[in-house]
């Protein structure tokens, strides 16, 4: 089955007034076995996580959706330096983006409501917005302070002092949750937290496909 999505060109003009979505779809999927953006979700009508990804983003009333990661739209600028190299590959490509909605491939369960409830009250106080107890799906306003941070944490193309692990892998760069302590930001309540789940196993994949055809 082809799962290659076809991404419009983004349309800049508008990005200097309306939020820019984001599918995070560079991960290495070293868990899964498989890249993760392209696993099929669903039997009787099948789509892939990254299809299914940006159509959750355009109903959520997203118009420019940008898929990063090295297989797609935005490479990344530096290697192997998880959600927050991704985010600093996409605002060094649009700089003038209002905002972005960034949204990790791996959630099928995700809604276009949640997100926009996500955007809504995000765009109202103008802070990095999240749901409680998950530092992403993210709606970022594109500011100063996201700027400040970007460019001190790759100013020097990163060195040996950002190395963390990330589930036993060697990651450069910050966490989403460092990048949080250094804007504004705000947590919000979500009502349906099985949204939220997230499949980085085989296992969690079979439990997904489960419930989505059952």
């Amino acid at each position: 089955m082809n799962n290659i999505v076809n991404t419009a060109p983004i349309d800049t003009t508008l990005l200097n007034h309306e939020c820019l979505g984001v599918v995070l779809a560079g991960g290495l999927s070293t868990r899964m076995g498989n890249d993760k953006a392209k696993l099929v979700r669903g039997n009787n009508s099948p789509q892939s996580m990254l299809a299914f990804s940006k159509q959750t983003l355009t109903n959520s009333g997203i118009n420019n959706i940008v898929v990063s990661g090295d297989h797609y739209d935005i490479p990344d600028q530096v290697k192997r330096c998880g959600p927050v190299g991704g985010i600093f590959s996409v605002l060094t490509k649009y700089p003038n983006a209002k905002s972005l909605l960034i949204l990790p491939v791996d959630l099928p369960f995700m809604t276009a409501k949640a997100l926009t409830d996500l955007r809504v009250k995000g765009e109202l106080s103008q802070k990095a917005t999240y749901f409680e107890g998950h530092n992403i799906p993210l709606y970022l306003p594109n500011s100063a302070y996201v700027e400040l941070f970007l460019s001190h944490t790759f100013a020097d193309n990163l060195t040996n002092e950002h190395i963390q692990l990330n589930n036993g892998e060697a990651i450069k760069g910050p966490s989403i949750k460092a990048l949080l302590k250094n804007i504004p930001h705000q947590a919000i309540p979500i009502n349906d937290k099985a949204v939220l789940f997230n499949t980085n196993t085989p296992e969690q994949w079979q439990q997904a496909k489960q419930q989505l055809n059952f």
